[in-house]
């Protein structure tokens, strides 16, 4: 090998390294924050769901499957179970705490957000499904509640090493 060679090499090693430990934790932040800021809008205070939301689900919301239009099931569960995953599905993406099952669900959404928008998928779903599948394949990442986890999980493993 030339002196070249290593140095391509080398470098491509290092950005390697480096992408491993910075990608993980943006694709995380860049998949939570439209489901986290359309969550945000689902709620007028801690516990309570806004009228907005649930007229979403009762009126304006369909799922459009086979060239028609239905309307959801049981709407205002919909509206709740939409608005508490939109909140702590984000939050424990942030984390890095159940990554793989958080995008997983994310990724769920995603799809059900694509059967009642059916336009959307080029510029929305599409990027969003890519980042939540990127997730569930890299994992976590080293800055993430479930790399430290699994770090005091195995034998002989320090504090100082996780860090």
């Amino acid at each position: 090998m030339t002196v070249l060679e290593n140095a391509v090499r080398y470098a491509v090693e290092i950005i390697e390294r480096i992408a491993l430990v910075v990608a993980p934790p943006v694709l995380r932040f860049a998949l939570c924050l439209p489901f986290f800021k359309s969550g945000l809008t689902k709620w007028d205070g801690l516990l309570s769901l806004s009228p907005s939301a649930a007229y979403l689900f009762e009126d304006e919301f369909k799922l459009h499957l086979f060239g028609n239009a239905y309307d959801f099931p049981m709407p205002t569960v919909f509206a709740y179970f939409d608005g508490v995953a939109e909140i702590v599905l984000p939050l424990l993406l942030i984390a890095g705490l159940a990554t793989r099952f958080s995008a997983l669900a994310l990724l769920g959404m995603t799809a059900v957000i694509q059967l009642v928008v059916p336009d959307g998928w080029a510029n929305f779903h599409l990027p969003w499904a890519a980042l939540a599948l990127a997730i569930m394949a890299l994992g976590p990442g080293k800055l993430s509640l479930d790399h430290l986890a699994a770090s005091f999980s195995r034998p002989n493993v320090s504090a100082e090493s996780v860090l």
